[in-house]
């Protein structure tokens, strides 16, 4: 083995040592430039749409890359390779009837050569070499030489692709693996989606992702905006309406893939990235289309490949269908709490509000036993109305843990309730509480905020000024109205009523389109009534 033949080998050997396909394209430049003693080598990786796309080259210093400005456009010699992708060897490059010159600040090119390079038969790129140390020409060996370490490259090149896209598969199956444990372990469906938006932006090498679904019938909406820390904040662009004639709302409505170079979205969100090459993925299943997955670069990035698009789109079918046992695993554990109340609802009435019935019973015979004194009698006729009044509350606490649903927000009737320890610590007793209506099912948490408010004024007057001894509270919605009712049995209303809370109490009706009332009670006391219309 002569030389020659130790280094074409010793290049190959180099070739293949590594499976990361950009460090192979660069190992592979590197050997050509050896093989051939050329002093500037380059690969020019064909792109999608047939033209160069991208280069890597070895023997331009820095400063020189810096000087040249942008990358070579693949015109002249470059262009003809690819049009006709053999070997081609001269002496000098600008005679060549394609030769297109040099851009400023290029270095002189005379000799060339260059070899295309095929991976499983399709042109993957073309080497190309100039300026042979010395001065002369590339030689017949030096073209045989590089045209067989183009075979091996297009080896090397495909195991290289081939190991790249066996991680890139990983990384993904790895990200829904991701978004299952989120599920499984109870996650939000916010943050699920979220998550989405996140490892699918990462993975495809997006710079924005955005999840867009159904409100309101077929209006898409984005619901979750994901983007990259150099294209700012994305937060703008979440709860934006999608125009009918968008490519989004053409996936959403077709449930197909579409590939194109703008969302169709105007919106003055600074520099995010509405335009460019862009991938719309449905998040489908076998029987609907749950929204969309849009995934975004700036324009002037490469587009996506077919092999991202291929997994972006696996990736998205398999997210639609977590996300779908996302939503059976709510309606499973909401399932389950309405059964849970429909056991204590069937507890309560069975159980509690029979021996309660059972103790007013025996408290009636009691009362009937002749030579009671009459204290004792007016105090069991006290206990019977409290046990009355008790079993119309058990009997409301039914209604709503029936009518309730779960995961909303606390309701006006535990947030009236609240305030009876505190109120009882002030006056010296327990108040009675009341209910009537659907007080949770139709009062809004806006109006019950004023109501608890009020609630909390009323009992504060009675414990300061009303020197009572007993209260009733109760809330009633009947008509179209709530009504909050807080009566007391102590000194009634003397003096100026013109008391800074009271003041308070009129505004927050007036601002809910309601009116307050404040007056003696029939047979002694206060009477506050504070109400206003639901649709407020």
């Amino acid at each position: 083995m002569d030389e020659s033949d130790r280094a074409l080998f010793t290049a190959m050997v180099s070739v293949a040592a590594g499976l990361e396909l950009g460090s192979t394209l660069e190992r592979i430049v590197r050997a050509a430039a050896s093989v051939a003693d050329a002093r500037y080598a380059v690969m020019g990786v064909i792109g999608a749409s047939g033209n160069v796309s991208e280069f890597i080259q070895v023997g331009f210093d820095d400063a020189t890359v810096e000087a040249i400005g942008s990358l070579p456009q693949g015109l002249g010699v470059l262009a003809h390779m690819v049009a006709q992708p053999v070997a081609l060897r001269l002496d000098d490059l600008g005679a060549h009837p394609t030769s297109y010159g040099f851009p400023p600040h290029h270095p002189p090119m005379h000799t060339f050569l260059g070899v295309p390079v095929r991976v499983r038969g399709e042109l993957f790129g073309n080497l190309y070499l100039t300026e042979k140390n010395g001065g002369e020409p590339f030689t017949e060996d030096d073209e045989e030489a590089v045209v067989a370490l183009a075979a091996a490259a297009g080896v090397a090149i495909g195991n290289a692709r081939l190991y790249e896209r066996t991680r890139g598969r990983e990384r993904w199956q790895r990200a829904v693996t991701e978004i299952d444990t989120a599920v499984l372990s109870g996650a939000d469906a916010g943050d699920v989606l979220q998550l989405v938006a996140a490892r699918s932006r990462r993975l495809a090498d997006a710079d924005l992702a955005l999840i867009c679904l159904p409100h309101a019938g077929d209006l898409l909406v984005i619901e979750i905006a994901e983007s990259s820390v150099e294209s700012g904040d994305s937060r703008p662009l979440m709860g934006l309406s999608i125009p009918a004639d968008s490519i989004l709302s053409e996936v959403y409505s077709t449930g197909h893939v579409r590939v194109g170079t703008s969302l169709g979205i105007a919106a003055d969100v600074g520099d995010l990235p509405l335009e460019g090459p862009v991938i719309v993925l449905p998040l489908r299943t076998p029987d609907r289309v749950l929204g969309a997955l849009a995934l975004v670069r700036r324009v002037a990035r490469p587009p996506f490949t077919a092999e991202a698009l291929e997994l972006a789109e696996g990736f998205a079918t398999q997210a639609a269908v977590t996300l779908v046992l996302a939503e059976t695993r709510i309606e499973r554990e909401r399932l389950a709490v309405f059964e849970d109340r429909d056991r204590i609802g069937r507890d309560l009435h069975d159980l509690v509000i029979q021996r309660l019935f059972a103790t007013g019973v025996h408290l009636q015979s009691v009362a009937k036993v002749e030579g009671l004194p009459t204290e004792v009698s007016e105090r069991i006729e006290e206990v019977l109305d409290d046990l009355d009044a008790t079993v119309k509350e058990i009997r409301h606490t039914i209604f709503a843990l029936h009518n309730a649903e779960p995961g909303l927000t606390v309701g006006l009737r535990s947030r009236v309730l609240d305030e009876i320890p505190a109120a009882s610590a002030a006056l010296g007793f327990t108040p009675s509480v009341t209910f009537a209506g659907a007080v949770d099912a139709l009062v809004s948490e806006d109006l019950a905020d004023h109501l608890v408010a009020a609630l909390r004024e009323g009992l504060t007057n009675a414990a300061r000024h009303a020197n009572s001894s007993r209260v009733w509270v109760s809330v009633v919605v009947a008509d179209g109205v709530v009504a909050l009712t807080v009566d007391d049995n102590g000194r009634g209303i003397e003096g100026d009523l013109h008391r800074s809370g009271l003041a308070n109490l009129d505004a927050r009706a007036r601002h809910m389109h309601g009116e307050f009332l404040v007056d003696n009670r029939t047979g002694g006391g206060t009477r506050v009534v504070w109400q206003a219309p639901i649709e407020s």
